[in-house]
């Protein structure tokens, strides 16, 4: 796997895909720097060599040419992140980035405008993606939210550069966490996948069950295992259509002598609110018109067991509706739980949208020992996929 530390970018200039696709509130501020944050070290490593640098990115979903998706918004807070001052062209091809790039001297950063600007971008145009590389000598991936897409920046590009191109820090670091737990993980292993469809995860518990010793099931998930085996659920979420896949999923896993653990009691609410009225229930026994919206007690309990004796922890998806407070306990306390194995030496990677927006609303981020950033591209490695934006650095 060539990564950054392979090449001395001395007199060269990288051109790197990023993942600048952060939120901007209505006056065009970045909320949030985390995937600038990220980046920083493959930067520095360059300019530190005496490199420059061309940044490229999309940002949101534009329908051609939208000057409220720009990247010239986050110029500023760029800057502020990595400590130099950063160019910036208004064009992503063509001219004018061919001159910003041809101008660019050793220790200066140049951003081009938003890659999605084209609709060859997203259609991994062969002759865009020559364009692009034009820009630059090296050819630098550090983009994980975007690498399970075959775009021209993130996959097609990379033909132009046969023996110049490799893994930023950010991208290398996602691969190697997730072989951590997949490949070379130390036992017990224990997966904790969470989320209201089982549907939405049934490749990943199918790849996984192979990598595994226990696999906690939380969140929706868990009502449509519990009506499968037979329990009252009440009004909770279920998918009445998976529940033969629930019940093979229990037995294969059986097969294969991996413990699977549902919550055995909840916390239910006789409606979708915060302020619901609550009461702590066994899981097969929900009345009706009520719903089960997070674990409960000796639930937590039975987990807390299973983690404190795991040596590598992945955790996918939260065990209840953390967004509203009445809700959020079972997730934060299963949080703290993963936070204290890692401290006692296991090995804890979250990846997964939901996941990671509670470790970070919950400040339990760097407690863990890896905290992915790409929903998307993490669920299909964990399918067993492999993302073209990776297959494309490895050829």
């Amino acid at each position: 796997m060539k990564t950054l530390f392979d090449f001395n970018f001395k007199n060269k200039k990288a051109l790197i895909r990023v993942d600048f696709n952060v939120p901007l509130d209505e006056n065009f501020n970045v909320t949030d720097v985390n995937r600038i944050e990220g980046a920083k070290p493959t930067i520095d490593k360059i300019l530190a060599d005496g490199g420059s640098v061309i940044l490229m990115s999309h940002l949101g979903r534009p329908k051609g040419v939208e000057e409220k998706y720009s990247l010239k918004h986050i110029v500023t807070k760029t800057e502020e992140v990595l400590g130099v001052p950063v160019k910036f062209a208004t064009d992503c091809i063509g001219s004018i980035a061919e001159k910003a790039a041809a101008d660019l001297k050793p220790g200066e950063v140049l951003l081009l405008e938003n890659l999605r600007f084209y609709k060859e971008e997203e259609a991994g145009d062969v002759e865009f993606s020559k364009k692009l590389a034009s820009l630059g000598d090296i050819y630098v991936n550090d983009a994980f939210g975007t690498a399970h897409r075959a775009h021209a920046s993130t996959t097609i590009i990379a033909q132009f550069f046969p023996n110049d191109k490799c893994f930023g820090t950010l991208l290398a670091k996602e691969i190697e966490s997730l072989n951590k737990v997949l490949k070379d993980s130390e036992r017990p292993v224990t997966a904790i996948l969470g989320g209201s469809k089982v549907s939405s995860k049934i490749t990943v518990i199918e790849n996984i069950l192979d990598k595994v010793d226990h696999m906690i099931i939380g969140g929706g998930m868990t009502f449509t295992f519990v009506k499968a085996l037979g329990g009252n659920v009440g009004d909770s979420i279920c998918e009445e259509d998976k529940m033969q896949l629930a019940l093979d999923i229990l037995h294969l896993a059986k097969e294969k002598n991996v413990h699977i653990h549902i919550p055995v009691d909840v916390v239910a609410a006789d409606a979708f609110s915060n302020d619901a009225k609550t009461q702590i229930v066994d899981v097969r026994e929900i009345p009706n018109g009520w719903q089960g919206l997070d674990a409960g007690p000796k639930s937590l309990e039975n987990f807390k067991e299973v983690i404190m004796n795991s040596k590598t922890i992945l955790w996918n998806g939260p065990i209840g509706v953390f967004e509203m407070e009445t809700f959020a306990k079972g997730t934060i306390t299963l949080g703290n739980y993963i936070a204290e194995a890692t401290a006692n030496g296991a090995f804890s990677l979250v990846g997964g949208g939901d996941s990671v927006a509670a470790v970070k609303q919950f400040g339990l981020e760097p407690k863990m020992s890896y905290v992915s950033t790409g929903g998307g591209a993490m669920l299909e490695m964990l399918e067993g996929r492999t993302l073209p934006g990776i297959a494309a650095i490895l050829d």
